[in-house]
């Protein structure tokens, strides 16, 4: 354990916050004192569960981390980075306080309560701020102080509440002064934490403002560069969302919405914890999937028959991304049309994505299944072919990921659609219509 952390030493953590500027944890942590250690750490009980070890969210960090090394170095200190399991890091340290950004998953606000009670008994404080939500827990909630489950009045109460306040940048590069001056430290590589690198490229952390104006025009066409493709920045907090939000409230209302969709699935995951492996509406669960693992790893590899859906599974396996319309579609499709546990679908994406946040992931599934709160009514069930030829009718993104298409090598439909649909409606309904 390194012996740069003593008793005099304020520890600011990162997390989902990988940036210097404008952070309100790290902002607060350098206004109090003038010897701060910047901390990382590598959680083994995530890192275990990343199956690919090309997995490339941890080339990215890596690469956000060496920013960050390189960026702390011009100002006289560095970043540590550490390797372990959190809970017994912390047990080991003996700063006098530590400062960090909240983080409202489930497993997070467990393992933030061990580690509070740990530095508690050791007369440490732990301290932690609001940072990639402008509005977190319960302050959107109804008159009655319940949580909404409906999107569009905790829409309406979300921008309601919005004010300059809300968007006050924490100009923590400014105090750069106030961390510990010490020399540059190693960061690990790849191989040190039981991974490789990915050669998978990450959109880079580049604002577009014109493709946020045109937002509400381009969003739905997957063939185009129509999406602002930060949505992997917000997640690893390698952009402020408070930047964000004063752009979309001056650019554009459309793209805005997306933004406070975000908070939304957040706050249902805070209030409604069960959601991570349970349908949010209870009825939901009485659903007899078929769970055919041959149909799901045809879905997988992107060989149903349906070029929308294959275009879309194809990309998200070559490069971790998928657009937000085709998301909607593959995701309709393997509930609906197959009759697949959205869990299953679910986890696949949880795998592949670049930009995996367990709050979207999850509420996207289950409004795709119908299943979550304000999900789309189980009798909606989109059809690949009419969505193909309503947003890319000339075939431009199918024939860039299904090369085959229109050829006599590419796959059967894997399901009539309308035999699909029939079924879909008949098995939802004998589910929901159970008492």
């Amino acid at each position: 354990m390194p012996d740069l952390v003593d008793k005099e030493t304020t520890i600011f953590w990162f997390r989902r916050d990988l940036r210097l500027r404008d952070n309100a944890g790290l902002y607060h942590a350098l206004r109090v004192s003038n010897n701060v250690i910047p901390l990382f750490i590598f959680d083994t009980k995530i890192l275990t569960e990343l199956d690919d070890t090309r997995d490339a969210r941890i080339t990215f960090i890596l690469e956000c981390l060496r920013t960050l090394k390189d960026q702390l170095e011009k100002n006289g200190t560095s970043l540590l980075v550490l390797h372990g399991d959190p809970i017994e890091i912390f047990k080991g340290l003996n700063p006098k306080c530590v400062y960090a950004n909240e983080d409202y998953e489930p497993y997070a606000r467990k393992r933030d309560d061990d580690i509070k009670n740990i530095l508690n008994s050791k007369a440490c404080d732990f301290i932690t701020f609001k940072d990639q939500v402008i509005f977190s827990k319960s302050e959107v909630v109804k008159d009655s102080g319940e949580p909404y489950t409906v999107f569009t009045p905790y829409n309406k109460r979300w921008k309601s509440k919005l004010n300059d306040s809300s968007l006050n940048v924490f100009s923590s590069e400014k105090y750069l002064s106030s961390f510990q001056r010490i020399k540059p430290l190693a960061l690990p590589t790849h191989e040190d934490i039981g991974f490789q690198r990915s050669e998978i490229a990450m959109p880079p952390r580049l604002i577009n403002t014109d493709v946020i104006t045109n937002y509400h025009r381009t969003r739905d066409i997957p063939s185009i560069n129509g999406t602002s493709r930060l949505s992997v920045h917000l997640r690893f907090g390698t952009v402020s969302i408070r930047k964000l939000v004063q752009l979309a409230s001056k650019k554009n209302e459309t793209w805005l919405n997306e933004l406070i969709w975000r908070e939304f699935y957040q706050m249902i995951l805070w209030h409604f914890p069960h959601v991570t492996n349970q349908c949010f509406k209870p009825a939901y669960e009485r659903i007899q999937w078929r769970n055919e693992e041959t149909d799901f790893q045809k879905w997988c590899d992107g060989m149903t028959g349906y070029p929308l859906v294959d275009a879309g599974m194809r990309e998200l396996n070559q490069t971790g991304f998928m657009h937000n319309r085709v998301r909607m579609i593959t995701a309709s499709f393997l509930t609906k049309h197959l009759l697949i546990d959205w869990r299953w679908g679910e986890a696949y994406f949880a795998e592949k994505l670049l930009d995996y946040d367990l709050a979207s992931n999850n509420g996207g599934w289950q409004w795709a299944a119908g299943c979550g709160c304000d999900a789309a009514p189980y009798f909606r069930i989109f059809n690949p072919e009419l969505q193909a030829k309503r947003f890319d009718p000339d075939f431009i993104y199918i024939k860039r990921w299904v090369p085959e298409f229109v050829t006599s090598e590419y796959a059967e439909p894997i399901v009539n659609h309308q035999y699909a649909r029939e079924r879909a409606l008949r098995i939802y309904s004998v589910a929901l219509e159970k008492r």
